[in-house]
């Protein structure tokens, strides 16, 4: 896209990745607008909200753009939230930010933009190397995706602080939040204990997750949430998997292109093909699979869609 005179509307996190973007963008010709997202945040645990906000506007006001709030606390509460809950209550591992982005990010965010006349929205997403979080972008829509930039998306992390302080950027060196999506620097952990309570294990943990028992390490291999119960191994698969089948998949190519899946973040691409609503990999795999995680399907280095793994 040519950017000079585009109007852009950046997702300002108050993060470092999303400043660059911004300034970015600025540089390019680009008439910037910076919007922080307000998410829903959970009583009586320490947020970061209000001062993330604040370093956003420190961030448009050091580039001189204008900045604007998006309340998206409606979207959040029940696209992220209700989803995680009901999703651990069921025994199931979800993948909170991939419905955050889907619902927020590029979903509230991106009708609020096109609303005001923005010709296309941009974030801090990598989209390559050791921070590659595509994986994580599998349920957005593909005509969304194609109105989105990601100008820091092929950097490295330390270019990207390299770019930040080179632009007197006021978060240049601002370390980066590991919460969930918008809930700032609350665990997952911790959350769903405050919300769920403490009494049951096989709500807390998930499958092929390491337990801190004696003599280690351990894996939760299975459990049965009625019963309590959780199931542990000294290797994270019971036995080789065969196939994964999966469930409310989002396209953008044809599914016969796939040549790879990763089923967990962080986790290797195995190759494979896909056939109807299952992953065949061409050889079985012994790590483990949990139902409720994503599964996303590449060719290459090109990601042809994804998908909810099932029981």
């Amino acid at each position: 896209m040519e950017l000079k005179g585009k109007s852009v509307f950046v997702g300002l996190s108050g993060g470092v990745d999303s400043a660059v973007s911004a300034a970015l963008l600025q540089r390019a010709g680009a008439r910037v607008t910076g919007v922080f997202i307000k998410g829903w945040y959970p009583s009586g645990m320490p947020c970061t909200w209000a001062a993330d906000r604040r370093d956003a506007m420190r961030v448009a006001a050091h580039l001189r753009i204008p900045f604007r709030t998006l309340d998206a606390s409606a979207e959040y509460k029940e696209g992220v939230i209700d989803y995680l809950l009901a999703e651990y209550r069921a025994g199931r591992t979800p993948n909170p930010d991939v419905m955050c982005n889907k619902d927020v990010k590029f979903g509230a965010f991106y009708r609020y933009a096109r609303a005001a006349g923005a010709d296309a929205i941009a974030t801090g997403h990598y989209e390559s190397g050791e921070k590659d979080q595509r994986y994580f972008l599998w349920a957005v829509p593909k005509e969304v995706l194609q109105a989105t930039l990601f100008p820091v998306g092929h950097m490295d992390k330390r270019e990207v602080r390299r770019l930040a302080r080179a632009f007197g950027l006021p978060v240049a060196d601002k370390r980066d939040s590991q919460g969930v999506c918008f809930l700032g620097n609350v665990s997952v952990d911790d959350f769903l204990r405050q919300e769920l309570g403490t009494d049951n294990p096989a709500v807390l943990y998930t499958i092929g997750q390491r337990v801190p028992l004696p003599d280690g390490p351990w894996y939760v291999v299975g459990k049965d949430v009625g019963k309590k119960e959780v199931r542990v191994a000294r290797e994270q698969g019971e036995h080789d998997v065969r196939g994964i089948s999966f469930e409310n998949a989002n396209w953008f190519a044809d599914p016969s292109q796939a040549t790879s899946a990763q089923y967990r973040y962080r986790g290797a691409r195995v190759p494979g093909r896909v056939s109807g609503d299952r992953f065949v990999p061409e050889e079985p795999v012994s790590d483990a699979v949990a139902p409720g995680q994503s599964i996303v399907f590449y060719r290459g280095d090109s990601m042809v869609g994804g998908g909810i793994i099932r029981e």
